[in-house]
């Protein structure tokens, strides 16, 4: 039904033909909007369900109780998927996590998986490639955080953390009192969390319509074989250059997925183009600048180095498993 209304709108009221460059690129946008745009208000409804019931306050003290010693990696990776923050904002949330105690691992793990799967990523994943696609997404972003974090953790890096955080930490300790239970019901919650919805897709409207304007663009004017050629399936170097060429940008999944979509279209294989996302997304040198209050360089050449490696690893995997 939204291809017929934007066919509708583009080629009978606005008479573009729909064999020009004009009118695939129009169509394109309308159509890729108005479906994204829905698809996140929902989400991000089910979301603010999820998180009204588990504050992110709650989540220091949770993933610091030896309740879950041993699991807490993958915790921290699942919280990260269920928060919708993009890897600039998520610091704040890390710094308090190191802050309050919790192991350098876990908190890295949350770190890495909280930008790369949000309810923006999955409802742009679900409306662009379909939910076969978007559940490997998430579960490898899910896995990313978990073995990421793990290995970082393993590494014992508390050293390499600011004097200024390692000062603070020293003193820290986590909270030992327990967080009122709110007994609303859903109905009562239900109207705050529509109204929250509502903000994050105007928050990250601006983001969609860029970004969607970008991809209907290379969609209807790039010529044909210009990122085959480039980032071809049988091109050894394609998803480690894809890397290496998205680590110095910066985008949220709203500004990036369209992008990808074009990419897809124009014969990118779809390993290459997730590489090249997850490193937009999950790496950026905005990150990297405010990671400097908590992270000795080291650190952070460490923490970028293993994850960029694990994207590219994951990027030959779906390359190799993911049909298009």
């Amino acid at each position: 039904m939204l291809q017929q209304i934007a066919d509708r709108i583009v080629y009978d009221l606005m008479g573009i033909d729909a064999a020009t460059h004009l009118g695939q690129s129009l169509n394109f946008f309308i159509y890729d909007t108005t479906k994204i745009l829905i698809l996140l208000f929902f989400i991000s409804i089910l979301m603010g369900i999820v998180n009204a019931y588990f504050p992110v306050e709650r989540l220091r003290h949770f993933l610091g109780s030896r309740k879950f010693l041993g699991m807490q990696y993958l915790l921290a990776s699942s919280f990260g998927a269920i928060t919708p923050f993009c890897s600039c904002s998520s610091i704040p949330l890390f710094i308090g996590f190191v802050k309050g105690g919790i192991p350098l691992g876990v908190t890295f793990s949350f770190l890495i998986t909280s930008p790369l799967v949000n309810e923006v990523a999955v409802a742009m994943f679900a409306g662009t490639f379909g939910w076969k696609v978007t559940l490997i997404y998430i579960t490898s972003g899910i896995v990313l955080g978990t073995v990421g974090g793990w290995l970082l953790g393993r590494m014992r890096l508390e050293g390499l953390l600011s004097p200024w955080v390692i000062q603070i930490q020293q003193a820290a300790k986590l909270p030992n009192g327990e967080w009122e239970s709110e007994q609303l019901p859903l109905v009562r919650r239900l109207p705050g969390i529509i109204k929250e919805a509502w903000s994050i897709v105007q928050g990250v409207l601006p983001y969609v319509i860029i970004g969607i304007a970008i991809g209907a663009a290379m969609h209807g004017y790039v010529p044909e074989g210009f990122f085959e050629e480039h980032l071809a399936r049988d091109n050894w170097f394609a998803v480690p250059f894809a890397v290496i060429l998205a680590v110095p940008m910066y985008a949220n999944a709203a500004g990036i997925v369209p992008i990808i979509e074009v990419f897809v279209a124009k014969g990118i294989p779809l390993g290459t183009a997730l590489a090249f996302m997850m490193s937009v997304v999950g790496l950026s040198l905005p990150e990297a600048t405010m990671l400097k209050k908590v992270m000795t360089t080291r650190l952070i050449l460490i923490f970028f180095g293993i994850i960029a490696l694990f994207i590219i690893l994951l990027g030959f995997l779906f390359n190799v498993t993911i049909s298009q």
